[in-house]
């Protein structure tokens, strides 16, 4: 592993109630040991690019990032944007997980080269059968380079 601890996720999502959620589910169905959570777009590029608070972070980058688009500062869009357009990050897989249904945010989002998008249902169990699904297929079945 390079001598530094992989980050397995790094999740970018600015509600709260869909955060604990999210963490609670992939702890507790041991999918992900090492969840980064950020609040807004600008804190996932800071993340992803070591720099402000994340300046001293170990290096390394996650094995996916589940982005939310509608957030604080820099949207989802634009961080899609910005991991997808850099050839150090562009082969992280993204998953877009939103309550937007727009047909427009889809459009923009597979044409800048998200991986999967996935709206999040209202149902908590449904919510969290989905945070599980996610997890297994990018943690456990997908092969991603090394």
């Amino acid at each position: 592993m390079n001598g530094y601890e992989q980050v397995e996720i790094l999740y970018a999502e600015d509600n709260p109630a869909d955060a604990e959620l999210t963490l609670h589910t992939l702890k507790e169905r041991k999918i992900a040991n090492s969840i980064v959570w950020v609040q807004d777009g600008a804190e996932a590029l800071d993340y992803i690019h070591r720099r402000g608070k994340f300046a001293s972070r170990s290096e390394g980058l996650p094995r996916v990032i589940l982005l939310d688009l509608k957030m604080p500062k820099v949207d989802g869009i634009d961080v899609l944007k910005a991991i997808k357009s850099s050839p150090d990050t562009q082969s992280i897989p993204v998953v877009i997980m939103t309550s937007s249904q727009e047909e427009s945010d889809l459009v923009k989002s597979y044409k800048l080269g998200v991986n999967s998008y996935i709206v999040k249902p209202v149902d908590f169990d449904k919510f969290a059968k989905i945070v599980e699904d996610v997890g297994m297929y990018w943690l456990v079945s997908n092969k991603a380079p090394a």
